[in-house]
């Protein structure tokens, strides 16, 4: 049903779009033409989601299929809107003029060649982006430094740096001469900690075996620290038995220990340099809405008193909103992933930062503050269904701690 209902749509935006070529040519070959292609796009989408997918996620051909249907239909959306804006102003002028023409006939003004041409130049403009994002955007891999002051800060850590990468989804990659570049541009960085803020995987443990020799090579002065994500405990896979899904749980939980990644299951650890300390808190997955509750607060941070500084690795943001943020013990800094900046939007750095996921997610991408307390939303290192980013760029973030006040 859902299948007939996307069909459905599709048709409906594919016809109403075409009226844009019909207003430079009604030569039937190139409606015939454009539908063949329609039909192919669609059969493709069709076609890749009723074959076997590896580990059942979104890579392969049912990525690009996923990627190449977005492209032609977000275009064609585009062409549609300024369709609809050109007939809302038609419709009363065919209307005004029946009403005062003496003729009995209903004629709607013709198209204008000039909003036409204005439809197809704004759809271009998707069309190409979600192109270029699968051929490029996808590995486009930028490093983005932070430095974030606190007055309580031990001094011992004034200047301390911390790499972190988010949402690896290795089931999605497809190019290793490009995650080795990632790789190597988180190693560049030399920070004091790394940490990684959960999903490694779609949904299988094994989409690790051919990965996990190349992220073992991610190493740190004070160690590699991790989290789960929702994806990692196995929700969105039909498993055979239920102890399938707990021995793939297993699975992944020795893949961080055979990479040296020193997983956190809400737990803590203390980070100790010339005789000062900082806490470490690590919880499993806690998402609002539909998503695993796994992540207990209150166990992961026994043992760690109000007054120690503390760093938190949560995997949603919204769990920062909704438990972290007001938490007696106060976290000073919460590392979170999980939303991806949905690998669409358009960023301004500085001054300018959209992307359709805001209205879903209060804190999406970046750096926010309130209170004093401070999150950091990485906007993944892989990505997920769709297999590209358009404006949203696949992220390693480096963030300095100092002492004190931020300089006005």
């Amino acid at each position: 049903m859902r299948w007939l209902i996307l069909a459905a749509i599709y048709l409906i935006v594919d016809l109403y779009a075409y009226q844009v070529l019909r207003v430079f040519s009604k030569n039937i070959w190139i409606g015939v033409i454009y539908f063949i292609i329609s039909a192919i796009v669609i059969a493709n989408l069709f076609y890749q989601f009723n074959q076997p997918a590896p580990n059942d996620g979104f890579g392969g051909g049912r990525g690009y299929a996923i990627g190449i249907f977005l492209a032609f239909f977000v275009g064609k959306i585009v062409l549609s809107v300024v369709m609809l804006g050109e007939d809302v102003v038609r419709l009363p002028i065919a209307g005004i003029q029946k009403f005062f023409s003496p003729s009995e006939s209903f004629d709607m003004p013709s198209r204008r060649k000039f909003i036409s041409t204005i439809a197809i130049g704004l759809a271009a403009i998707p069309f190409a982006g979600l192109l270029y994002g699968m051929y490029k955007g996808r590995y486009n891999f930028r490093v983005l430094k932070y430095t974030l002051y606190f007055e309580d800060l031990p001094e011992a850590f004034d200047g301390y740096r911390i790499s972190q990468i988010s949402d690896v989804h290795s089931g999605s990659f497809d190019n290793k001469n490009k995650i080795q570049y990632g790789v190597d541009l988180l190693k560049e960085q030399g920070s004091d900690l790394v940490v990684f803020t959960g999903d490694l995987v779609n949904n299988k443990a094994s989409e690790m075996d051919g990965w996990k020799e190349l992220f073992s090579e991610v190493k740190a002065p004070d160690g590699v620290y991790s989290i789960l994500g929702n994806h990692d405990y196995g929700d969105y896979h039909n498993w055979e038995s239920q102890e399938a899904k707990i021995q793939n749980l297993e699975n992944l939980k020795k893949t961080h220990a055979e990479m040296g990644w020193n997983l956190m299951l809400n737990e803590n650890r203390f980070i100790e340099k010339d005789g000062q300390k900082i806490a470490l808190v690590g919880v499993e997955n806690w998402g609002a809405g539909g998503f695993k509750k796994a992540g207990d607060l209150e166990k992961a941070g026994e043992g760690v008193e109000e007054n120690d500084f503390k760093i938190l690795l949560s995997h949603d943001p919204s769990h920062w909103e909704q438990e972290v943020k007001k938490h007696p013990k106060k976290y000073h800094l919460t590392m979170s992933g999980h939303t991806h900046g949905m690998q669409f939007g358009i960023e301004i750095p500085g001054w300018f930062k959209w992307s359709p996921v805001q209205y879903r997610y209060k804190h999406w991408a970046g750096i926010y503050e309130e209170a004093g307390r401070y999150i950091n939303v990485n906007r993944g290192f892989g990505f997920l269904a769709y297999p590209g980013r358009v404006g949203i760029w696949p992220e390693i973030s480096v963030i300095k701690l100092k002492k004190g006040s931020k300089p006005a």
